[in-house]
């Protein structure tokens, strides 16, 4: 039997929080299937602040209840995101599931993570003692292991404008729908005044954690593309190098020369 309380503002949810063992429930989508846990939960579904899609002069602000479907639909969401969202599991699935969940499950699998991961996004938590901001990288500490305290909540994800309009994305699944990533590849690139001004890759279910090395991507960084292009094989040897995948449903080095596969792929669309 499930129990637990459903508040009807933040403010209630944290108090909640602060004073009872309670597990946070916003869609359920990863939670149902897990075995029973101990205590109550805190269904989150009920909450406006956690359901608004906000700008501001830097950040697309989403709030942490948001189900992928309502942001596909959304006018502010941009086309990497939607892209990555739109290939989530079933509409039903869409349906229920939040980011705030995907996020807080704590899987380098999670489809919408590693978009805001290659976006550097930032991620506002709160409780009854307050609010912080951290990054997202900052937010994993391993496998299933996140930097937030038993009376925080995920609140809102804050996303950089800057830099969303040239992308590529890739997901790699057992078959062409409904699939649990097997491997994903998000990368970022803008060109401005014939240099390359900004350089973002993010790979997912690889290792415990989605990897994002912003020092190997600054390789490229403040280069021309013919320069880049001489950069190319060290650069693509840095990742070589910094790819260590972990065991998982096919092996270590399937991974590895997708991942590299897929970075070369990311190059070759911008003429590197």
């Amino acid at each position: 039997m499930v129990n637990g309380y459903a508040p009807l503002s933040l403010s209630e949810a944290l108090e909640l929080l602060a004073s009872h063992t309670l597990t946070p429930y916003a869609g359920g989508t990863d939670l149902m299937i897990e075995e029973e846990r101990e205590g109550d939960y805190l269904f989150l579904h009920r909450i406006p602040e956690l359901k608004q899609v906000t700008q501001d002069e830097q950040y697309l602000r989403f709030g942490a209840g948001c189900t992928f479907s309502e942001l596909l639909e959304h006018e502010l969401t941009p086309a990497l995101l939607k892209e990555a969202l739109a290939l989530i599991a079933a509409p039903a699935i869409r349906n229920e599931g939040t980011i705030g969940g995907n996020i807080g499950n704590g899987s380098a699998k999670a489809d919408s993570a590693l978009i805001f991961f290659v976006t550097d996004s930032k991620l506002r938590l709160v409780s009854g003692r307050g609010e912080r901001i951290v990054p997202i990288k900052a937010f994993y500490k391993g496998r299933k292991q996140l930097d937030l305290a038993k009376d925080e909540l995920i609140a809102e994800v804050l996303m950089p404008k800057k830099w969303l309009g040239c992308y590529f994305y890739q997901k790699i699944g057992a078959r062409k729908a409904l699939a649990i990533s097997r491997l994903s590849f998000a990368g970022l690139m803008t060109v401005e005044d014939g240099k390359i001004a900004h350089c973002a890759t993010a790979f997912g279910a690889v290792s415990d954690v989605i990897i994002r090395r912003e020092d190997i991507d600054a390789m490229l960084v403040g280069k021309t593309l013919e320069e880049a292009t001489a950069e190319k094989a060290a650069y693509l040897k840095a990742f070589d190098d910094a790819i260590v995948p972990i065991r998982g449903r096919v092996s270590a080095a399937y991974r590895k020369s997708v991942c590299l596969n897929l970075l070369e792929d990311f190059l070759n669309q911008f003429g590197i």
